[in-house]
């Protein structure tokens, strides 16, 4: 019987002690399961790096920051199942893999025991795996004043609707422009960027937002930079978000499939990788790691 470590996050949206129960019935039905919960920052890092050296799998039951932290452990070295417990979980959905927790929990179970893996890339940015997506500026600001809100008194994290709005906000706050603030190596000026190793880059509830609709995960990283925002451009970009073409290059920098991207900031800006505040940057190499994760789907 294989053997994993189920690592849940009880902060996360969507977890509770009910559900919890319902994911290790679902996978202990094949699986000789150990499950840990998080217990701090960075702590899915560690649990991950122990599992790879004793368990044939680590199942993640949370939200997105957790499964990045996770991955940051042990990717490569094991194969990874992801259920959908945070407000977005963008990662499994971006997978296809069911909402529901107990269906997931099946299909990973179902997958483990018959040895099936999707393998994947990971994306990195100054030497931090990221699932999906990352980026500077614009999102990575909007991350900042997501976490800077708090938590509710269960430690739950605002939703993916409130980063919405939270990112609505702060192009209003802009007078709907943005002007050039950092360089892309070979490509040119541009006011934020976006980086995606997938496709959707994100959700808001049921909807998603392509942005970088050719990524893939079996892929490079892809990019979308607007060169600068004024307000005639904003109707544009709210298209690119949902629709995810390449669009007009005479708003949009891109690239598609690429193995490295380096920029250089005019000032300290924020950064993110897969909703997690990285801190300021004045520089950052994002590369892609090509075929880095073994996926149980």
């Amino acid at each position: 019987m294989p053997r994993a470590v189920l690592i849940v996050n009880p902060f996360s949206s969507r977890v509770t002690r009910e559900r919890v129960a319902d994911v290790e019935y679902a996978l202990g039905e094949g699986v000789e399961l150990t499950t840990r919960f998080t217990e701090r920052p960075g702590h899915a890092t560690e649990l991950a790096r122990e599992a790879a050296d004793t368990a044939d799998a680590v199942v993640v039951f949370s939200g997105d920051g957790t499964y990045n932290e996770a991955i940051n452990g042990a990717a490569g070295r094991i194969p990874f199942g992801f259920i959908a417990g945070g407000g977005t979980s963008v990662l499994p959905r971006a997978l296809g893999l069911p909402r529901d927790h107990v269906a997931a929990g099946r299909q990973i179970a179902s997958a483990l025991a018959a040895g099936r893996t999707r393998a994947i890339g990971l994306g990195s940015v100054n030497g931090r795996r990221f699932c999906f997506a990352a980026g500077i500026g614009l999102d990575a600001e909007a991350v900042r004043r997501i976490d800077e809100r708090g938590r509710t008194a269960e430690g739950k994290r605002a939703s993916n609707v409130a980063f919405v709005a939270t990112v609505a906000k702060i192009i209003i706050q802009q007078r709907l422009r943005f002007e050039p603030e950092l360089e892309l190596e070979g490509y040119g000026r541009a006011a934020f960027l976006l980086v995606a190793n997938g496709s959707p880059y994100t959700y808001a509830g049921p909807f998603p937002f392509a942005i970088a609709g050719a990524a893939r995960f079996e892929g490079g990283i892809d990019f979308v930079a607007p060169r600068a925002v004024a307000p005639r451009d904003v109707p544009r970009l709210l298209v690119r978000g949902v629709i995810g073409s390449l669009g007009d290059d005479r708003v949009f920098l891109g690239g598609h499939d690429l193995d490295r991207i380096h920029v250089r900031c005019d000032r300290p800006l924020p950064l993110q990788a897969d909703g997690e505040d990285l801190g300021d940057v004045t520089e950052a190499t994002f590369e892609a790691e090509r075929d880095a994760l073994d996926v149980l789907v």
